[in-house]
């Protein structure tokens, strides 16, 4: 199993796993302090969900929140299923890699998506992060919690995952312009997830 192999597993396994997805939304205290966080000058905050599979549960609850939320998916299927699910929300098939949208956005999520990436691209993806986050934006993000490309499964097919270590990490933070807020590895109250928080400066 190798990164490259991602999108098409998703492709083929992503739509059957987003109907059972976990949907309690152990993710909502995170996403509560991002958001109360966030600036909204230009009134509702605007969210850019990086990886935003079928929509269900995250963007949905941040539209109930009010928020304008923009889904990139690089798995045509999942995008498509999320202009579904979610059709208040704009929907773009994407690859957050190379992404280069003309507005930026007061919180940005890679929620279960960003550790899909090699270890190169998710450093060299961190310019795109600081890019598409307005002056004070918030960026929220599940990494791995040590250095490693572990294989996991959806479905009945093998998933690439990596990640950095927490110091790397940290310094890709600093040299992109963020200022670390919050970091919770393998948190037991959010499911086992590794997340950061981080604002844009």
């Amino acid at each position: 199993m190798k990164p490259e192999d991602v999108i098409a597993t998703y492709d083929r396994e992503g739509p059957a796993w987003a109907a059972t997805r976990d949907r309690r939304l152990v993710e909502r205290p995170w996403i509560d302090r991002a958001l109360s966080i966030a600036p909204h000058a230009r009134g509702r905050r605007r969210v850019l969900d990086l990886g935003c599979g079928a929509g269900r549960p995250i963007a949905e609850y941040l539209l109930d929140r009010g928020c304008m939320v923009t889904g990139v998916d690089a798995s045509r299927p999942m995008i498509e299923l999320f202009a579904r699910v979610v059709p208040r929300a704009v929907a773009l098939h994407a690859d957050m890699r190379t992404l280069r949208l003309t507005e930026t956005f007061d919180l940005l999520i890679a929620w279960d998506s960003f550790f899909h990436l090699s270890p190169d691209d998710q450093r060299a993806t961190f310019a795109v992060l600081a890019s598409h986050l307005a002056p004070g934006g918030v960026l929220l993000v599940t990494t791995g919690p040590a250095a490693g490309e572990p294989i996991g499964r959806i479905g009945e097919s093998p998933l690439y995952h990596a990640s950095l270590a927490p110091e790397e990490y940290r310094a890709l933070f600093a040299e992109h312009g963020f200022e670390e807020l919050g970091y919770w590895p393998e948190e037991p109250s959010c499911a086992g997830h590794t997340i950061w928080m981080a604002r844009r400066l």
